[in-house]
């Protein structure tokens, strides 16, 4: 506001400051013009009579003058001129001012010369004698009068201008000044120009509204987010083009967002995720949608809702990796031990329904009680792991801790498995050092034992197994090694979870409930150890328990 007064004050200076100076040049000029006119008839009265006293002597002996006189016969012959040979012009009865004369008293014209940028004013009268006496004289045109003028006009206007810019400005600070410092936190106790008089009587109502608002607004919006903050669920409220309006601090968390920074971004810049996107488009396009969102290992539902009436949307976000985790156990588990249960059962119950209904040779009894027999004692196997599994899952482990010599304990397996090594044409053998370590003996005679029987049964005609122990500085390390048909390193992490095996057909004919090396896998979470899975340098497979001391 106070450029455009400034501006204004500034430009109509100038403006009068211009037509001023114009007005005065053509003042100027007109007074130099009829002030010429004066003098040449002062000139030719004066000449008229030495003429008639004196004839072409008066005249030639007339001082240089800025006045041209030029005598002329009354048939236009030119007797005499001031500034050129008469004899050499032509006749002047054609001119105008002395065709008034001859014909009349007196004449008078003006002449322009565009070259030189100058005006001729003549004037005639006719003497006693019939000739005519004609006086003429030059002034400058107006263009010519200002450039003459040009420099002392350039200095007034710079001056006057100068003096206009420093009068404006402090002007239109002045005027300005009134309205710039009102207080418009308290409308009411302003005093500046009385025309404003109603626009304070509204600022100070509209203040007193918007204060009211304000506090109400505070008010919930400190509830909301006493609410929101302390929501377990991550909140995201989202604007109509996908612009994040605010989030709690659980949806931070679930995101690695900054709350602060993400506000007023776009939904991208919280997470690229398909899912995340799908559901905030269906929701801001008033459609309720949902989807679960992977991310680092973790499962999140989302929940978007639209807003009524507004183009906006609610996310929520729900950590859901352990029901998601457990359900999926629990459907695998149930499937897996469905399909393990089924398999004896079946074979036990036709079988036994074979021996009932008397289609069996009495002396093929024995062999078909004894693989009755070996499906009941794989059934139990199977229970028993699975109630194995469940106490270490629970942790209703009802041994006690104790110290363990794990070299004595792993020859004690390999002992006792060794018949089952010699039948399958496999070496069992151990070796290492003394090393104790404080653990369940019961939970870790069977870690070793389901992994020297997998090894064993997995293994090739004329293989190896190797079992060593050796303590470290800070740890004990368990290894067992074989020359078997080894794991696909893209199926190592799987061999661990219930029911998996490798090589279905194979384990079909070896037997096994797939439950051992899940059951090393609890054993070693239970005693805080880390597995490794690795190539043998033979072929096979490599597998490393690192125990803590």
């Amino acid at each position: 506001m106070t450029s455009r007064i400034f501006r204004t004050i500034l430009s109509v200076v100038l403006l009068v400051l211009v037509l001023c100076m114009g007005l005065t040049t053509w003042i100027l000029y007109t007074s130099f013009e009829d002030n010429l006119v004066t003098e040449l008839k002062s000139e030719l009265a004066y000449i008229s009579q030495g003429i008639l006293l004196g004839g072409t002597d008066y005249l030639s002996a007339l001082p240089a003058s800025s006045s041209r006189i030029t005598w002329v016969a009354a048939d236009g012959t030119v007797l005499f001129d001031s500034q050129a040979d008469a004899s050499l012009l032509e006749n002047h009865s054609g001119r105008e001012e002395i065709a008034e004369a001859l014909s009349g008293y007196e004449g008078e014209s003006y002449r322009y010369s565009e070259t030189l940028s100058e005006k001729t004013i003549y004037y005639a009268k006719r003497l006693s004698d019939g000739t005519v006496l004609r006086v003429s004289g030059t002034q400058a045109s107006v263009l010519s009068l200002l450039w003459q003028l040009l420099q002392p006009l350039l200095i007034v206007a710079l001056g006057a201008a100068l003096l206009s810019g420093v009068l404006a400005s402090k002007l239109s600070r002045r005027i300005v000044a009134p309205i710039n410092n009102l207080d418009l936190e308290h409308p009411e106790a302003c005093e500046s120009y009385d025309e404003l008089a109603p626009l304070f009587h509204k600022l100070q109502h509209q203040q007193k509204e918007i204060q009211d608002r304000i506090t109400a607004l505070r008010h919930s919006q400190n509830e909301l987010s006493a609410i929101t903050e302390n929501m377990n669920e991550g909140l995201i409220l989202l604007g109509s083009d996908e612009t994040v309006i605010s989030l709690n601090a659980s949806a931070a968390r679930v995101f690695l967002a900054d709350q602060d920074k993400i506000r007023g971004q776009n939904l991208i810049a919280l997470n690229r995720s398909e899912q995340l996107s799908l559901v905030a488009e269906q929701a801001l396009a008033g459609k309720p949608a949902s989807s679960i969102l992977n991310m680092r290992g973790r499962s999140y539902a989302l929940y978007a809702s639209p807003v009524p009436e507004q183009r906006a949307a609610v996310l929520l976000v729900l950590d859901v990796t352990e029901k998601q985790q457990a359900e999926e156990l629990r459907r695998e588990f149930s499937a897996n031990v469905s399909h393990e249960l089924k398999t004896p059962l079946t074979s036990i119950s036709g079988y036994a329904e074979i021996i009932r209904d008397g289609l069996v040779d009495p002396a093929d009894v024995p062999e078909f009680a004894g693989r009755i027999y070996a499906e009941a004692n794989r059934l139990l196997a199977l229970i028993r792991d699975i109630i194995r599994l469940s106490s270490l899952d629970e942790g209703a482990i009802g041994n006690q801790k104790e110290p363990v010599d794990l070299l004595s304990l792993c020859a004690g397996v390999c002992s006792r498995m060794q018949e089952t090594a010699e039948k399958a044409n496999v070496t069992l053998r151990v070796e290492g050092s003394t090393a104790n370590l404080f653990g369940v003996r019961a939970i870790l005679d069977e870690m070793v034992f389901n992994l020297c029987d997998n090894a064993i049964k997995y293994n090739k005609p004329g293989g190896s197994v190797t079992v060593s122990v050796r303590p470290l500085e800070d740890a004990v390390l368990l290894r067992v090694v074989d020359t078997g048909i080894g794991i696909p390193p893209e199926l190592r992490e799987k061999v661990f979870e219930r029911f998996y095996r490798v090589d279905k057909s194979h384990s079909k004919q070896t037997g096994g409930t797939g439950l051992g090396l899940s059951i090393v896998k609890h054993g070693a979470a239970y005693h805080k150890a880390s597995i490794t899975v690795t190539d043998g340098p033979e072929g096979g497979t490599c597998i490393e328990i690192r125990f803590p001391k």
